[in-house]
């Protein structure tokens, strides 16, 4: 059985859907990602096939229903959008998905979405039902304690490098990545904490080398938001993540990369505003976050919970 499925758009979001696709994967069904191009470097490790599609949403159902699979197989949507319905309609696969939006019409199978779930959650659960669907074993009731991503020896290799062209010495350094920038508002409200210049300024004065590694156009920005900081841009996102498990620590705003840091089993904490940390904190054993539900931790906070896990660092914890 073939299973197409639309990739959520977001970096975290695809973090947190991996339990789910790796349970169907690993219930025997042959899975299909379309997402974004950056998909393909996140998830190499994994060899499942990511398909990217253009906007036209002609276009892209043209290109599901070139796909090379042996049957039309079905679809599942870890996206809510309506284009997204119409694109898999047009395509001629019937798929599953949450409704609203107007989705209704246009799935296979339209569920209505949970609430007050974390997002691994809602995504184990379309899991679930996309395997009962499609007649496959039953999968648990709840999802595994990690994400589980894999990295590849060149997302290893590729992090090593950077930190090396940095004149960084990884085995020697005591090293906390920070996330300070996050796209996109909650309620209208950014997703920025203020604090990271000064916890950048402070962890300077221990003696600890703190790193950011911008995205494309996102240079400028890092630098404003943590100026003390090594900058590593231009890092694939799988280097990235390998990076935060090559450091002792990844603090981070809610963002794709505190999921990053999650989605390796690295030891992070999650800055919280106005995004809800029941619904998007950092998914792990060693994750953990601060503030949240409209309230920032202040500096203090953070950094004394830093300090705490870097002791935990230096001692050989987890």
């Amino acid at each position: 059985m073939n299973l197409i499925v639309r990739l959520p758009n977001w970096i975290g979001d695809v973090c947190m859907a991996l339990p789910a696709l790796r349970a169907l994967d690993a219930s025997g069904v042959r899975l299909h990602l379309i997402g974004k191009r950056w998909a393909s470097d996140l998830l190499a490790a994994h060899h499942w096939p990511v398909t990217s599609t253009p906007t036209s949403l002609l276009a892209s159902a043209a290109i599901l229903r070139s796909l090379p699979i042996d049957s039309p197989g079905r679809g599942l949507l870890l996206t809510n959008s309506l284009s997204s319905a119409a694109v898999f309609r047009l395509a001629g696969i019937a798929a599953l998905g949450h409704r609203g939006d107007g989705r209704s019409l246009l799935l296979g199978r339209a569920l209505p979405k949970p609430t007050g779930l974390h997002e691994v959650e809602v995504f184990w659960r379309l899991a679930c039902k996309a395997a009962d669907w499609i007649g496959l074993p039953a999968l648990p009731g709840q999802p595994p304690a990690a994400l589980g991503l894999r990295l590849t020896p060149e997302h290893e290799a590729s992090a090593l490098a950077a930190l090396r062209l940095a004149g960084i010495d990884s085995a020697a350094t005591r090293l906390i990545v920070l996330g300070p920038l996050s796209v996109g508002t909650t309620d209208g409200q950014s997703k920025r904490w203020s604090g990271f210049a000064e916890l950048a300024r402070q962890l300077a004065d221990r003696g600890i080398v703190t790193l950011t590694c911008p995205g494309p156009g996102e240079e400028e920005a890092a630098m404003v938001a943590a100026p003390s900081a090594i900058a590593l841009p231009g890092l694939g996102l799988g280097a990235y993540a390998a990076l935060c498990r090559l450091a002792d620590l990844t603090v981070a705003n809610d963002s794709g990369p505190m999921h990053l840091a999650a989605a390796v089993d690295a030891p992070v904490i999650g800055i919280f505003g106005p995004s809800s940390p029941a619904r998007t904190r950092p998914w792990g054993s060693r994750s953990t976050w601060l503030g949240g539900d409209g309230v920032w931790p202040e500096l203090p906070t953070v950094v004394a919970q830093v300090d705490r896990r870097m002791r935990r660092s230096d001692s050989g914890e987890t």
